[in-house]
């Protein structure tokens, strides 16, 4: 069974808030440095305002980084596919991207890491910083969210669902 979505566009500011999210979470390790930065006045007396300020700066230097690059990525001639308005075919072997109806491309199901059900939709994260957003109005009806889901969970893809959970003994 194939799942349509209606023609939609992928927001920017959205996408940048993802995408931030997501090297916070991925990248987890990074913020150890500003951490470690703020251990040094147990070693050396008398560094406790120096050491904040860098473990500071270092956590502004980090975010703002991010934050131009995921900036630049929605005004980049390469990406601008991702925030024109789209339509999604889904079905069990592949997500088929369409422009028209002649023109598109498809997305297999192994180029997805996760898929995360939001309050307002279904995130699916193909990379540090390539997404698939579906909100929940975009679909047909209920039934077509509840048969995402199960695709989702047969796939094991959907955040916070074990394939244990799924096969109970009797």
């Amino acid at each position: 069974m194939i799942i349509k979505t209606k023609k939609f566009q992928f927001d920017k500011n959205q996408y940048i808030k993802f995408a931030m999210l997501n090297i916070a979470r991925e990248w987890w390790w990074a913020w150890l440095v500003p951490v470690a930065v703020l251990l040094i006045p147990v070693f050396y007396k008398d560094t406790l305002g120096w050491s904040i300020f860098i473990a500071l700066l270092l956590i502004v230097l980090y975010l703002l980084f991010w934050f131009i690059q995921f900036t630049a990525v929605t005004q980049l001639e390469q990406s601008k596919l991702l925030f024109e308005r789209l339509r999604y075919e889904i079905d069990s072997r592949a997500i088929k991207v369409m422009k028209t109806d002649k023109e598109g491309f498809i997305i297999e199901w192994n180029k997805i890491q996760r898929v995360e059900k939001k309050k307002e939709g279904f995130l699916f994260v193909l990379s540090k910083a390539q997404f698939l957003y579906f909100p929940f109005d975009v679909f047909q009806g209920e039934q077509s969210v509840k048969l995402l889901e199960t695709i989702l969970k047969r796939k094991n893809l959907l955040v916070g669902h074990k394939k244990s959970e799924e096969t109970a003994v009797i």
